[in-house]
């Protein structure tokens, strides 16, 4: 079994976090993934306070293990959902799209594991001397909101700069995801795309479809022009979007026709409409199956390839 410093600070059995996204890590993901030894998070999203509250009990009510709520600091509800984590006792909060640093000392008085999502250096630095515990460096191959350096070169540059431990998020699907994270320095791999497939995972049919059947350029990125680019699968959306920045159409015209569009993909299942948010390691998702197995089978390949890799490293005296 593959043991991390991650494990010990989250109480979990596997160095493995599956990342909070919006309308798709719900209470039936959070639950079996935790249950799985790893670790569920809830996506919080732009959701309302009693949503997430509601969430949380479910979560509470199925499982004694470790979990986590994320949060982005554009929610319109930031400050509500922070409150809920503290009086609520949840032991981890991860968040992205912005800083938290204003909020970190709140939330650690309150006895909550704060893991922020960065995607730069400096970030992390700040974050770091802001009070984070940890990080989760997340590399431009993953799905949604993304940052602008890959995985491979950030990763060993936030693990160069800061002292506390880091996840390396961003085109990690399997074993070998993990076992390369755990070569750059990191404690622990998180994968979102991959959780999408998980059998207990709430979105509708299609989408998890569409990323069986994804290939090694069937993501794309858009919003460039808005400041804050997202990836997801390629799609009569996407191309509509595409094809708006490039006429330069006005932020607000972009906004408003991005809005609600993850829903009609994830809830409506709409492949015209829906905006299927997913990760370059789509191509590497091919099967729908349960929470465990995949928890079970990501530790397995990386155990087998570890042993493995032994074989690399020959006597000093071989050769001679």
């Amino acid at each position: 079994m593959i043991k991390t410093q991650l494990c010990a600070l989250l109480g979990i059995r596997h160095p493995i976090v599956q990342g909070g996204m919006a309308w798709v890590s719900t209470w039936e993901l959070v639950v079996a993934v935790s249950e799985a030894g790893a670790l569920g998070i809830l996506g919080a999203g732009n959701a309302p306070p009693d949503w997430v509250l509601a969430q949380v009990a479910q979560i509470k009510a199925k499982t004694s293990r470790p979990f986590g709520v994320n949060v982005p600091m554009f929610s319109a509800y930031v400050a509500e959902i922070f409150d809920i984590c503290v009086r609520e006792r949840v032991p981890v909060v991860t968040t992205g799209a912005g800083s938290p640093g204003a909020h970190i000392p709140a939330l650690k008085r309150g006895g909550v594991f704060v893991m922020p999502v960065v995607a730069s250096v400096a970030l992390a630095r700040r974050l770091e001397r802001a009070g984070a515990d940890a990080l989760v460096a997340e590399g431009s191959e993953s799905g949604g909101h993304i940052g602008d350096v890959h995985t491979l070169p950030l990763v060993p540059q936030v693990v160069d700069a800061v002292k506390i431990p880091v996840v390396a998020a961003g085109g990690i699907a399997d074993g070998r995801g993990l076992v390369a994270a755990l070569a750059l320095g990191a404690v622990g791999v998180q994968m979102g795309t991959r959780f999408i497939c998980a059998s207990e995972c709430a979105v509708h049919v299609n989408y998890k479809e569409m990323i069986v059947k994804a290939g090694d350029r069937s993501t794309i990125e858009t919003g460039h022009s808005l400041g804050h680019p997202v990836r997801a699968l390629r799609s009569p959306m996407t191309h509509k979007f595409e094809e708006m920045e490039q006429a330069g159409l006005t932020e607000a015209q972009l906004i408003e026709f991005g809005t609600g569009k993850l829903r009609l993909a994830t809830v409506d299942g709409n492949v015209n409409e829906g905006s299927f948010m997913a990760g370059q390691s789509a191509g590497l998702v091919n099967d729908i199956v349960p929470a465990a197995t995949l928890v079970e089978r990501i530790v397995s390949e990386a155990e087998a390839l570890l042993k493995q890799m032994q074989q690399f490293i020959a006597p000093e005296d071989a050769g001679r």
